[in-house]
């Protein structure tokens, strides 16, 4: 499996389009890489660039981008209101995918010792990929910015990691590291006043404000018994926050770093700024992203705000990311597309959900064609799919029926387990078809020489149990559709009974195919004992959905008797 790393630089210009321009064509050049994001700011004149791909093209493209950042950008030139030390400001590398934070961090340092021998760039390291703890912190490295390097950098406390220990005038320091993914954000504010704005920011922040005595803002500073500044934590652990003003848009902003939103998810973040906010006579207008989002950070917060406005759980995906852009107010400066500012989304290819992303009509068309795929193992993953998006459609008319506002939970729940069956039966749609076209392409595969034909064996075999195991899973996640259907057909709503015997017949349809595609692969496997062990399950699920389907069904057709 690939290991993926993604590299988010930050550039000091987010005003030039041209320059902006040829840094991220430069990094575009590398095959292997995936541009993702591109998003300038012009009053923080920064852009914030998103790429993804293997560890060497990663430090190559990453090259390419600071040596052409170091060319274009003169910092003695640059203003703006995001703290900076140098054209690539930071260029910090995530472990996406089949990769720990350790190694990439080793990653990172490769970069930083490259940039450091063949460019002019006075190169730092942090996060991860720093041993020593009092340079971990990329604000702690930064601080006194550009102008305060020329000095700061001649201190044997802050000598570069590699590189020359002289400050480049023209494009200034770069600092290289490894972290965790990082949200950044920003909330924006009916008001002018970076006081007020700093304030809410000192209230949510886990730095927290100095402890003063007497007055908040004038007090004399509260000190412990060995002189120690004392300071009052604020209300959100691993999140950095200040506040500042946007010329561009006329209003303040809270400037945010969620550094681990597993322990402060962005809905929590945004709650307490608005506690903080209101507490202070100020309203949120809106917030926004910049660079990329977890996909689970955006479905926690729709399911935050779904379950404060006592709704069900289980709508779709696309609902729960509408409803979190909706209520953060993300699309208030500007559009946000889930495509492009979701990472699991933004690197999908078209490929990857080629059948699912089809019309009804194309789908059925391309079915129709001479094509061998897709074909019953495809169709009847999709047959499952309706059959338990038609129980999660009862669960939710559960949910929101008058009268029965008690029951919300209860039927959420349901209706969030068949949405999540209905997603893995999606996903087994197109699997399938991959499944059989590997057994196509192994066929395929060169015969001439004894080592070729050994070669061809061993993917046949291999690409024919996967192609079994596959419908194989189909049967079993159909199969636990059962139960929530049969609630729905017992417990739900008796106006859409018949939505969910519908429900059934289509799990049980999707059992029968996806056992026949089990059967007919599994009677070519090499491994007689693993084909043996399929089709006895195949068949026990075939005779259990049987008897399933029968019950349940005859339990729709008793209430509707007349």
């Amino acid at each position: 499996m690939k290991k993926l790393i993604e590299c988010v630089p930050n550039f000091s210009e987010g005003r030039d389009l041209s320059i902006i321009k040829q840094i991220t064509d430069s990094i575009d050049s590398v095959e292997g890489v995936t541009l993702l994001d591109v998003d300038p700011g012009n009053a923080t004149n920064r852009t914030v660039v998103t790429f993804v791909g293997e560890p060497k093209d990663v430090i190559e493209a990453a090259f390419r981008g600071i040596v052409k950042a170091s060319e274009l950008i003169d910092m003695s030139k640059h203003s703006g209101e995001h703290a900076r030390m140098g054209a690539t400001d930071v260029c910090p590398f995530i472990p996406v995918a089949n990769i720990s934070l350790e190694e990439t961090a080793e990653h990172a340092i490769e970069l930083a010792k490259k940039v450091g021998s063949e460019t002019n760039v006075p190169t730092y390291l942090y996060g991860a990929s720093q041993k020593r703890d009092y340079r971990k912190d990329l604000s702690v490295i930064r601080s006194g910015e550009y102008e305060g390097f020329f000095t700061k950098i001649k201190e044997e406390k802050w000598t570069p990691d590699f590189g020359k220990a002289e400050m480049n005038a023209f494009s200034g320091a770069t600092v290289i590291g490894a972290r965790d993914f990082l949200i950044a954000y920003n909330v924006n504010l009916n008001t002018k006043s970076t006081r007020i704005a700093n304030r809410i920011a000192f209230d949510v922040r886990e730095a927290g404000r100095v402890k003063r005595i007497g007055n908040e803002f004038t007090g004399k500073i509260a000190t412990d018994e060995n002189g120690e500044t004392i300071r009052i934590p604020g209300a959100c652990k691993e999140v950095k926050a200040v506040g500042w003003y946007i010329e561009e848009y006329g209003i303040a902003q809270i400037s945010a770093n969620l550094t681990n939103y597993h322990v402060t998810p962005l809905h929590v973040f945004f709650d307490e700024v608005e506690k903080s906010a209101t507490s202070r006579g100020v309203r949120i207008t809106g917030s926004e992203l910049v660079g990329l989002i977890p996909l689970k950070s955006i479905l926690d917060a729709g399911k935050h705000y779904l379950k404060k406005q006592g709704r069900s759980l289980g709508v779709s995906e696309a609902e729960i990311i509408q409803i979190a852009i909706k209520s953060l107010g993300l699309d208030e400066l500007s559009e946000f597309d889930p495509n492009k500012k979701i990472i699991e989304y933004a690197l999908k290819k078209k490929e990857d959900t080629a059948l699912v992303d089809m019309t009804c009509v194309d789908f059925a068309n391309e079915t129709a064609s001479e094509s061998m795929a897709p074909g019953g193992g495809s169709i009847s993953a999709y047959v499952g799919s309706l059959g338990i998006s038609l129980s999660a459609m009862v669960a939710n008319l559960g949910a929101n029926k008058r009268g029965w506002e008690d029951r919300v939970e209860e039927f959420s729940k349901w209706a969030e387990m068949a949405q999540e069956l209905k997603q893995q039966l999606l996903v087994y749609v197109d699997e399938d078809t991959r499944s059989f076209n590997a057994i196509i392409d192994a066929i395929r595969m060169p015969k001439d020489t004894q080592e070729e034909k050994d070669a061809r064996t061993k993917a046949i075999n291999a690409a024919s149990e996967y192609a079994t195991e596959v419908p194989f899973k189909v049967m079993q996640t159909a199969y636990a559709g059962y139960e929530c259907i049969e609630a729905m057909i017992t417990t739900g709503n008796k106006n859409s009974i018949t939505d969910a015997g519908v429900g059934a017949l289509c799990m049980h349809t999707a059992i029968q195919g996806a056992g026949m595609n089990v059967l007919v692969n599994a009677k070519d496997l090499s491994n007689k004992d693993v084909a043996i062990k399929y089709r006895d399950k195949a068949q026990e699920l075939i005779q259990n959905s049987s008897r399933e389907c029968d019950r349940l069904t005859k339990l729709v057709f008793e209430a509707l008797a007349f």
